[in-house]
């Protein structure tokens, strides 16, 4: 459980780093300002399915080690 939440914890700080960057390089006018943004809106999709994927294979690998231990 303590690693889901660590892991939770970095996907937030990861997502808020990208949301700040593609603000900060929208207000100084960057070239790349609309790849951030992109970039920004490509995790803000994929890294809550990765996270939902990893959760589900986690429960079915352990549901089958704790049928095998009883």
């Amino acid at each position: 459980m303590k690693a889901k939440r660590i892991l939770a914890i970095i996907g937030v700080i990861f997502l808020v780093s990208l949301y700040i960057l593609a603000l900060v390089a929208a207000l100084t006018s960057s070239p790349k300002a609309s790849g951030y943004f992109w970039a920004s809106i490509y995790a803000t999709i994929v890294i809550p399915v990765l996270f939902w994927a990893y959760s589900l294979i986690y429960k079915l690998t352990h549901k089958k080690n704790d049928e095998s231990n009883s």
